[in-house]
């Protein structure tokens, strides 16, 4: 079914011949991957995505992953509050630029799969085949609320996905009419055409956690992104983590390629960088939503000692909403994503404070020294 052809193997590589690929995640949410109140903060309007993306696009950036949100974290400056849904912002960057793969975030409880279907058919087309699926299987409990969905239990989430995902696959590659029968849906005559561009299909990602996500993951994705804070406190520490999950792909017979997280803070020098990320990740982190996100994980001032929530306070700020902090001049950070690389990544989304301000200089900078190092093509 939409086997790895050769143009399925060129979508996967997102039409790159680069070795890491580089990507800029969150754009589509106020305040993007920090919890700051600085004033240059992300807006996630409108023109300043297109305008990004336009950038990204031509400074040579592979894609652009947004997040799925429907509701902000509160806190002082309602951290997420304003978010655009991910399909039609795709649908909109894809149009407006010709080389970036652009992907689109979706809950599978939240969308039909047929509708599903045709959507990202619809965002494929615009794009001529540079449109991703970043599927999400779970979510925080009060965003399903909003639309009335309860969140099933955590592995009966991932039998949901399946069928669901069975139901697209499907729908994109069989010419006659189809019922489908599963425990959680059951469709008859189900037809959908155009098919997907070019007779393959959009690159799907996952970031399942537990050992049924990361299964999941393996069994139907293209992309594995996970978070790597805790393995990069060296290249080997790193290489074993992603050689175990390519391992575990090709014990069922598939490839799947691993991608990582990270915020960026670069700057000419090293003081300016980590100073600037003290400002605006320590100095003025909006504590209020950043409580709010460890509640949903049962880190409150009840639930742990008050030395643990402190510790857990400046965790969550600092690392793990952004993912692993990249801080620090053009040379340092181009040789952290290098060893990065050489540990099997595949590639990498990263955030900035306010990505207007600083993808330039990260693409002036730091990509003309990834290609120096041999991981990227020049531009």
């Amino acid at each position: 079914m939409l086997a790895q052809t050769a143009s399925m193997q060129q979508r996967t590589a997102m039409y790159s011949a680069n070795a890491f690929n580089i990507g800029l995640f969150g754009a589509n949410c106020s305040s993007g991957r920090s919890a700051t109140k600085v004033p240059e903060r992300w807006s996630a309007s409108w023109p300043d995505c297109l305008k990004l993306a336009r950038m990204a696009d031509q400074a040579g950036i592979d894609f652009m992953l947004p997040i799925g949100r429907w509701k902000g974290y509160g806190g002082d400056t309602d951290f997420h509050g304003s978010t655009l849904e991910t399909v039609t912002w795709a649908a909109g960057l894809l149009a407006a630029t010709k080389r970036i793969t652009v992907f689109g975030t979706v809950h599978a409880p939240l969308f039909n799969p047929i509708i599903a279907a045709k959507e990202f058919v619809t965002v494929d087309h615009i794009g001529e085949g540079r449109f991703g699926i970043n599927l999400v299987v779970g979510w925080n409990e009060g965003e399903f609320e909003m639309f009335g969905v309860s969140q099933r239990e955590h592995d009966d989430r991932y039998e949901y996905a399946q069928e669901w995902l069975d139901v697209i696959k499907r729908a994109w590659s069989e010419h006659t009419d189809f019922d489908f029968a599963g425990q959680y849906l059951k469709l008859k005559g189900v037809r959908a055409f155009p098919k997907p561009y070019g007779d393959t299909r959009p690159v799907i990602m996952n970031a399942g956690r537990s050992a049924v996500g990361q299964a999941f993951a393996l069994k139907n994705c293209d992309a594995f992104f996970t978070a790597t804070v805790d393995s990069r406190h060296s290249i080997e520490a790193n290489a074993k983590k992603v050689e175990e999950i390519k391992s575990a792909a090709r014990a069922i017979g598939r490839e799947i390629d691993v991608y990582t997280v990270g915020q960026v803070v670069c700057r000419p020098t090293q003081k300016e960088a980590e100073d600037y990320y003290r400002h605006a990740q320590i100095e003025n982190a909006d504590w209020g939503a950043i409580e709010k996100m460890m509640a949903l994980k049962n880190i409150t001032r009840q639930t742990v000692t008050a030395e643990v929530f402190a510790q857990q306070q400046q965790y969550f700020a600092g690392k793990a909403i952004g993912g692993y902090p990249f801080v620090g001049t053009p040379d340092r950070v181009a040789e952290e994503l290098a060893n990065i690389s050489s540990a099997g990544m595949r590639g990498i989304a990263v955030s900035f404070v306010n990505y207007l301000n600083e993808t330039p200089y990260f693409c002036d900078e730091v990509l003309p020294r990834l290609a120096r190092l041999g991981i990227r093509q020049s531009h």
